[in-house]
């Protein structure tokens, strides 16, 4: 892409600039060390660093056109552009950039605490068989049709996001399918796409670390119903009893779903069991392959997107039988002795409680239940002793260990963990840094029967020690047990 710098900001709010704004840039870039003489930077103040102090930087590496928020020092041969938020203008600068992508597609973003990545991928996977070619942007993956390219974010920075958006546009793609955090929202990466639709799943006990308060982080989730114009559609949750919060600005159509209480798509579960589920959703009875309540209304929200979205009733219930969950989202693997594994991504104290009692409502009868669990280091604090008193007061036994410590001591992770079970009886409990040993002594103790769940990782492939990633994958070594 090549654009002049007088193309890519003539219709965007900016305070002033200076110098030739007729400069071709081939780029935009936020990060110093990657400019070049043909890229624009924009300095943008970040939570840890601010971008203004790394203009000289880019300078260095040969830049010479720059977004800024305070008057810089710069040479006579530089292009300035001064705005008032450099964040938000370079996700605007983005979409223009890359010639407003979203506009050319059904863009729909999915939002909440827990089922993000399962009703993204679901909805892929959906309208891929329906006949469509889309597009996926997640936790877990981005794709363009069958082309798979890795994330490394739940939702891209704005730049990448566009990049990406405007790929799939040129690839044909009809629908994209993208996870919306909280993080992106707050961050304004989403600002300027064009949704034709929003979901909201949930919201409950997480990144509080990052908005400090539950206040903050749900009126960053409702931000993103707030951006959507009134042909798209807004579809929540009415179960949460805050489903109707995030939606009570909205200009979009509102719809509502739920199991519980009176909604446009109504959900009922007629049996539960380790082979999947058996739903009636709104007069219809659909089987699937998928497990559990917290997937009932995972189910239910991909079922109402697709209508919304004028699909086929009947051919949208065939395809949802046939369909599969994200990876490493409540995924079972049963071994020769009779011990099921089951690998699912809960990190929140509500995900991981939703896990539990799924299978507390299928476990046989005297089966025991082992969950091996911890948290990440550098993220939310007060959620570790919940999720240690959740998973000691739903389990037998509990081996508490290390997730991703990152540049925490992982000892004192799980010291913190603990003090959510302090003076109750913890003889089956069991405390085991490496991760690995973890598993490993879980499924030893586990017989015909038993379950083991093996929760917060997930998909991920990794385990982040110090900034470095080390390969770790808990399926790998969960059925590298399971044989022995």
């Amino acid at each position: 892409m090549k654009k002049k710098i007088q193309d890519i900001i003539s219709d965007l709010d900016y305070v002033s600039i200076i110098g030739d704004a007729n400069l071709l840039v081939e780029e935009l870039i936020f990060d110093s060390k990657k400019a070049t003489p043909k890229s624009i930077f924009f300095a943008i103040k970040g939570t840890i660093h601010n971008g203004h102090d790394f203009v000289q930087n880019a300078y260095d590496n040969g830049c010479r056109a720059f977004v800024v928020e305070s008057d810089m020092k710069l040479g006579e041969d530089c292009v300035c552009v001064m705005v008032k938020n450099s964040s938000k203008f370079l996700a605007l600068a983005s979409s223009v950039f890359y010639d407003a992508p979203s506009d050319n597609m059904n863009l729909i973003g999915v939002t909440g605490t827990n089922g993000k990545t399962t009703i993204a991928t679901l909805l892929h996977d959906l309208f891929s068989s329906l006949g469509h070619f889309v597009g996926l942007l997640s936790t877990v993956e981005n794709k363009i049709g069958k082309e798979v390219i890795p994330s490394t974010h739940t939702t891209p920075d704005s730049v990448a996001i566009n990049m990406l958006l405007h790929k799939m546009v040129q690839e044909g793609c009809e629908y994209v399918f993208m996870e919306v955090s909280s993080h992106a929202i707050h961050q304004n990466r989403t600002l300027g796409l064009k949704f034709k639709g929003a979901v909201f799943t949930n919201i409950s006990h997480d990144h509080l670390d990052y908005h400090k308060t539950f206040t903050e982080y749900l009126k960053v989730k409702t931000k993103l119903f707030n951006q959507l114009d009134r042909e798209a559609f807004a579809l929540t949750n009415v179960d949460d009893r805050n489903g109707n919060v995030v939606v009570q600005n909205t200009m979009a159509n509102r719809y509502s779903y739920a199991l519980k209480s009176p909604a446009d798509f109504k959900v009922k579960i007629i049996e539960n069991q380790l082979s999947g589920l058996l739903v009636n959703l709104n007069g219809k009875e659909l089987s699937t392959r998928l497990i559990g309540r917290f997937n009932a209304y995972n189910l239910t929200a991909v079922y109402a997107s697709a209508i919304l979205m004028n699909q086929d009733e009947l051919e949208v219930l065939c395809a949802l039988s046939n369909l599969s969950s994200a990876e490493g989202r409540f995924d079972p693997y049963k071994g020769s002795n009779g011990v099921t594994a089951i690998i699912d991504y809960a990190h929140t104290p509500d995900a991981l409680e939703n896990v539990l009692d799924t299978i507390l409502s299928f476990k046989k009868k005297g089966a025991k239940l082992y969950t091996v669990v911890g948290c990440g280091g550098n993220r939310d604090v007060d959620k570790r002793p919940k999720m240690a008193s959740i998973a000691f007061s739903k389990s037998d036994y509990v081996f508490f260990t290390s997730d991703n410590p990152r540049s925490e001591d992982p000892q004192e992770i799980i010291d913190q963990m603990l003090s959510g079970i302090q003076g109750k009886e913890d003889s089956n409990v069991f405390e085991v840094l490496d991760r690995q040993q973890a598993i490993k002594m879980a499924l030893s103790f586990a017989s015909e029967n038993d379950v083991v769940l093996i929760a917060g990782k997930g998909h991920e492939k990794y385990q982040e020690i110090n900034g470095i990633r080390h390969h770790f994958d808990d399926k790998e070594i969960a059925k590298k047990y399971l044989k022995n």
